[in-house]
């Protein structure tokens, strides 16, 4: 079983407590371990995210605090291969189910794939 490192529930301040709950729960279940790098942003950093073509909308649910991104770790390293991130998911649409909570996976956007990123319906 894995656990949320500090840092990861530090970047879960300003969260919504619902994807909090989710994540939180994700974690206990899920196959691969993974991390909280990003949660709420400034407008700044949603700026910058946007310039530099790793953010496509200035609209992100990051701004309001409906929005995380995770990294997936396989063997203690960060890994940015999908595979891991499909297994993440899983774990993370399963605590949404449990808790009764909507959410949506940026690997199943249909203009590109965003797989650390979760967001509340």
């Amino acid at each position: 079983m894995f656990k949320l490192s500090q840092r990861s529930l530090n970047n879960l301040k300003g969260i919504d407590e619902d994807l909090v709950a989710v994540v939180k729960r994700a974690i206990e279940i899920t196959e691969i371990d993974f991390g909280v790098t990003e949660g709420i942003r400034t407008l700044d950093r949603q700026k910058e995210l946007y310039k530099n073509g790793l953010s496509k909308t200035m609209k992100s649910k990051h701004l309001i605090g409906r929005a995380v991104d995770l990294v997936a770790y396989v063997d203690g390293k960060v890994t940015w291969d999908k595979q891991p991130y499909y297994a993440i998911a899983l774990a993370m649409e399963r605590a949404a189910t449990e808790l009764q909570v909507g959410i949506r996976w940026g690997g199943d956007f249909k203009s590109f794939f965003d797989g650390p990123h979760f967001e509340l319906n």
